[in-house]
């Protein structure tokens, strides 16, 4: 089970630990955002920090339908208490978490200022 909390602005939020291939980890407050298909958007200056290893570049498909390049890196995450490796999307936005990280699990959110976020694994 992962949990999270809803932000005095009403968003689903769930703390994060990122991991690069040298062992250095940061714990991300993320964003959780149903309108993104991707796995995790980060801003350039903590990939930087983390010297995430870059992937390429990628079309990836915002919440309101529209397509954008987007250079991917490689990260390791802390999920549900196993290590992970997934592409991360730089974005000059908050961290966001998007749908093919939450793929195989039930996100339930109370959705009131500080209302609870959990996330269990469906299978």
């Amino acid at each position: 089970m992962i949990l999270g909390n809803v932000s005095l602005r009403c968003e689903a939020m769930l703390p994060l630990v990122v991991d690069n291939a040298s062992g250095q980890q940061q714990i991300i407050e993320t964003v959780i955002d149903t309108g993104f298909n991707g796995f995790l958007t980060l801003p350039s200056d903590i990939i930087t920090q983390l010297d995430l290893s870059w992937n390429g570049s990628d079309t990836v498909t915002l919440g309101d339908g529209s397509e954008t390049l987007f250079d991917i890196y490689s990260a390791r995450i802390i999920w549900d208490g196993q290590f992970r490796e997934i592409d991360v999307a730089e974005s000059e936005t908050e961290p966001l978490i998007g749908m093919g990280l939450l793929y195989g699990y039930k996100l339930q959110i109370e959705v009131v200022e500080r209302g609870l976020v959990t996330i269990v694994a469906l299978a």
